[in-house]
């Protein structure tokens, strides 16, 4: 009598990295309903303590370990490594991407998804100029495409559980968290604490926010409603924005867990999440296409 052959489960279902997956396994994860997650950074000056890359270790570190949580509900694909920065680039090292290049560089990304199968995707951000680029992507995803995407940075993760932050942070607001600041040097010094600079760790200041004007300041966690996002050398001489000399690696281990967890359970929520559905209110069908794109069928 023959042995029924036991068939191997699909990769898909435990693997989170999607540059590991082969394209069959690619199908299995679509048929899974899988949640891409594309991490969104830039590569730019942190100050004289941290190299370029924390706005990539961050985002891309804080994925991966939800992947492992979640491995059934999730892909992580490779980092988006270069984002709009031109800001910055008075300090040397960093590198700009023209906005419009960085925006159709990450549509292309989520239309490929999209046209895949995929429907469910997340831009998980690490670098806050990105921010208001990458809100267009996701909304011309949204508009131009059947998939669902939503925006989201890490920092914002740390927000959900209203009573982490005032348990963790030390810093004043506005400013102490920023730019390489307690934040962003405690999470690279518990991610990848051997490169950085710890004897270079100093603490700076935004110029704007000693003014104490409640329209013009900035925070990680707020800012005003009127703030100038000038030349970053207009309002820091070193690149440092916030209290760096507050930072810990037990506090970017917390921070880091904290923004896991908050992470595994937004993609818990998205996966399955019933999609908003579109109605047409004209009463008369429109002749014509959309004047500014054509729209998928709904």
């Amino acid at each position: 009598m023959k042995s029924k052959r036991r068939v191997r489960p699909s990769r898909a279902a435990t693997e989170y990295r999607y540059e590991k997956l082969t394209w069959p396994e690619i199908n299995d994860a679509i048929d899974l309903g899988k949640v891409c997650i594309i991490p969104c950074g830039a590569v730019e000056q942190h100050g004289p303590h941290l190299p370029l890359d924390v706005d990539l270790v961050c985002p891309t570190g804080i994925a991966r370990g939800a992947g492992q949580l979640v491995p059934d509900k999730m892909l992580v694909l490779p980092t988006v490594s270069y984002g709009y920065t031109g800001h910055v680039m008075d300090f040397p090292g960093t590198i700009n991407t023209n906005y419009t290049t960085f925006m159709e560089h990450v549509l292309d990304i989520t239309r490929s998804l999209a046209y895949h199968g995929f429907k469910k995707i997340m831009l998980l951000n690490g670098h806050g100029s990105n921010m208001p680029n990458l809100d267009l992507v996701a909304r011309r995803t949204n508009l131009e495409t059947d998939a669902e995407c939503i925006l989201g940075a890490w920092w914002n993760l740390l927000t959900v559980d209203k009573d982490f932050l005032p348990s963790w942070r030390e810093s004043e607001f506005p400013g102490g968290c920023a730019h390489a600041c307690e934040l962003e040097t405690s999470l690279y010094l518990y991610l990848d604490g051997d490169n950085v600079r710890k004897d270079k760790i100093k603490s700076g200041k935004i110029s704007f926010n000693k003014e104490k004007s409640p329209f013009n300041y900035v925070d990680l966690f707020g800012a005003g409603p009127a703030t100038i996002v000038s030349w970053t050398s207009s309002y820091s001489d070193t690149g440092v924005l916030g209290a760096a000399e507050l930072a810990t690696a037990e506090k970017g281990r917390r921070a880091y867990e904290e923004a896991v967890t908050q992470l595994a359970r937004f993609v818990t929520w998205f996966k399955d999440r019933p999609k908003d559905r579109r109605v047409d209110l004209h009463r008369r069908k429109p002749t014509m296409p959309m004047p500014w794109n054509q729209q998928p069928n709904r």
